[in-house]
């Protein structure tokens, strides 16, 4: 799943909002895979990508989504994990569309990355475009 999502080896990863929760084998394939930790808390440096683990009990997206934008490379995306509908603390995917604009991003796609959760991948909107 990790390379349908993109990473690549070497790639830096921000995690954000890991719990106990988060899909263990799918954080396991984007660590294999990148070849590194995921790093977490204050961060120092520019990553590649993000993943944001959100449920609908987790406050604002909007400033989560902005949050860690500041420490994304350009082009990177943020990757929303949220609860699949009916499992507990789902996020309806209109609160995405709607966070999304408002944080500067665009959504490009969403799909299933586990049993439990799906994936939304956010990148910064090129200039210009409204």
């Amino acid at each position: 799943m990790a390379s349908r999502m993109g990473f690549e080896p070497g790639f830096l990863v921000l995690e954000s909002g890991y719990g106990n929760d988060s899909d263990e084998t799918l954080r396991q394939d984007i660590i294999q895979v990148t070849g590194s930790q995921f790093i977490s808390g204050q961060v120092q440096e520019v990553v590649d990508a993000v993943l944001l683990w959100w449920r609908d009990d987790d406050g604002d997206l909007v400033d989560a989504l902005v949050d860690v934008l500041a420490y994304l490379t350009d082009g990177g995306p943020i990757w929303v994990l949220t609860p699949k509908v009916g499992r507990p603390n789902h996020v309806e995917p209109s609160d995405i569309q709607d966070a999304a604009p408002t944080a500067g991003l665009s959504q490009t796609s969403t799909f299933s990355v586990a049993s439990d959760w799906s994936a939304t991948r956010l990148v910064a909107r090129k200039a210009g475009k409204r």
